[in-house]
């Protein structure tokens, strides 16, 4: 079977029935779609009967977005698939139309693959739904010249549905600041202008449900701040950051495909209040559940200045079911910065002034810092280790290169019954006395530096008889 670069998955099921079905429906797009997925939700739409189906609003209530962050927290174990659930056509309470705009909208990555959960009657490739789905597509959105169709249900099988889930709700992920009880499927109130801010490092999938939430919110404009400079000072590997140009580059091209109407102004934050600390009309604030206190100081920075406290929506964070013992439980791009350590980010710089036989890399780092560790990943690799602490004992043995000259320097009391020198009483005298650390390391480092280049010749030497 074909495999494609971009793909659209566009969904027909109620948002109920089809959130049990979601894991095999996206392991299904997943093995047909290696790159960019879009996510059109039509819940309703035929491919089936007379007329050729057309696209209509989707009414913004909590289980919309219960379900748009329960598919993204789906989409987070096929990693390599950029998903993007696309919005226009969902609508909040104070915006809802009863017909969409006829233009196609543009997308960054146009789909070469329109595929659907749509079952036909006897559960096979129907082929007059096949070109309804085709059609469907191509008058919502740019897709490739030769646009390929998949129905995805004999795919993933009604074997592998569960039983029916209907009457149970997603879990709540969307928490509105105020404290009156929401239901599923209470309308979502929308505004004109609001905010939302992060870091957006690796753009992942708990920022797109954040994102998601803001851009269903917003009706005009929408405030992103992105936090650079002070602010990512405290960041874990904060070395490893996408630098503020790539992060506001992926994070543009998201928010235009998925709701190119809202204006969208993106913006450095380099402050924990930025623009909806002062920016007397905005009206919400989207947070997640670690910013939610910032959130608040916000509101109270914004009362003593005299302007009207922002509405809160608080996101649950994504839980990531396949972190390591060492990284946090959410998805986070900080975890994302750990498992780059050991990656080769960029090649070495060309320097035709080295040795084209010899590489020599140094390990430095305290006790227990992991020395050890990392040359023995090196010498798997395939390096030669020469290992400084075996070069040490090896000067200080009797006959060794720096033998006497230490006796001469501190006396034959340092020694050992057997003529061995002790070295913590070699080091009881140096440490804490710089005057005596000094005529040691004056005496050991050139013989050190000695022995670590005889090494270096019989690496060289080795290499050189190697097949």
């Amino acid at each position: 079977m074909a495999v494609f670069g971009s793909g659209l998955l566009v969904l027909t099921s109620p948002l109920a029935v089809l959130a049990p079905r979601l894991a095999p429906i996206l392991t299904s797009a997943a093995r047909l779609v290696n790159h960019t997925l879009y996510v059109h939700l039509q819940p309703g739409l035929s491919l089936e009967g007379p007329a050729q189906p057309q696209a209509s609003p989707v009414q913004a209530t909590f289980e919309v977005l219960d379900f748009i962050a329960h598919l993204y927290a789906g989409a987070d174990l096929h990693r390599h698939l950029d998903v993007r659930i696309l919005l226009t056509n969902i609508q909040t309470k104070s915006t809802f139309l009863p017909s969409l705009s006829s233009s196609v909208q543009n997308l960054a990555h146009p789909p070469e693959v329109v595929l659907t959960d749509f079952q036909t009657l006897d559960g096979s490739q129907y082929n007059p739904a096949k070109q309804k789905l085709e059609r469907y597509a191509t008058s919502c959105y740019s897709c490739c010249s030769h646009l390929s169709s998949v129905l995805l249900y004999p795919d993933y099988g009604a074997g592998e549905i569960p039983v029916d889930t209907s009457n149970v709700p997603l879990p709540s992920t969307i928490r509105p600041a105020s404290p009156v009880a929401r239901s599923p499927k209470q309308p979502v109130r929308g505004y004109l202008r609001g905010a939302v801010g992060g870091t957006f490092d690796r753009l992942h999938n708990a920022h797109k449900v954040l994102l998601s939430v803001a851009c269903v919110l917003a009706k005009e404009r929408l405030v992103v701040g992105v936090a650079d400079k002070d602010l990512l000072k405290s960041k874990l590997l904060p070395e490893l950051l996408q630098p503020y140009e790539k992060r506001v580059e992926c994070l543009s091209e998201f928010l235009v495909d998925v709701k190119p109407s809202l204006t969208f102004d993106v913006v450095p934050l380099l402050d924990p209040y930025g623009p909806a600390g002062s920016d007397p009309f905005l009206e919400f604030l989207v947070v997640s559940e670690e910013t939610y206190r910032g959130g608040m100081a916000v509101n109270r920075f914004r009362l003593e200045h005299d302007l009207e406290e922002l509405a809160l929506y608080q996101i649950q964070l994504l839980k990531d079911e396949h972190h390591r013992e060492n990284e946090e439980d959410k998805v986070s791009s900080s975890t994302f910065r750990q498992r780059l350590l050991g990656s080769l980010l960029r090649r070495p710089n060309e320097r035709p002034d080295l040795p084209s036989g010899l590489y020599v890399l140094g390990l430095t780092g305290i006790s227990g810092s992991g020395k050890s560790s990392i040359a023995q990943r090196l010498k798997g690799l395939g390096a030669f280790v020469i290992d400084s602490d075996q070069l040490g004992h090896r000067a200080y043995a009797p006959g060794g290169p720096a033998y006497q000259p230490v006796v001469e320097a501190f006396g034959t009391d340092i020694l050992h019954k057997d003529g061995l020198i002790n070295r913590k009483v070699l080091g009881s005298r140096v440490f804490g006395n710089k005057k005596q650390l000094k005529m040691l390391t004056d005496i050991m480092w050139p013989v050190i530096a000695k022995l670590a280049r005889e090494e270096m010749d019989v690496a060289v030497a080795e290499d050189s008889i190697l097949p």
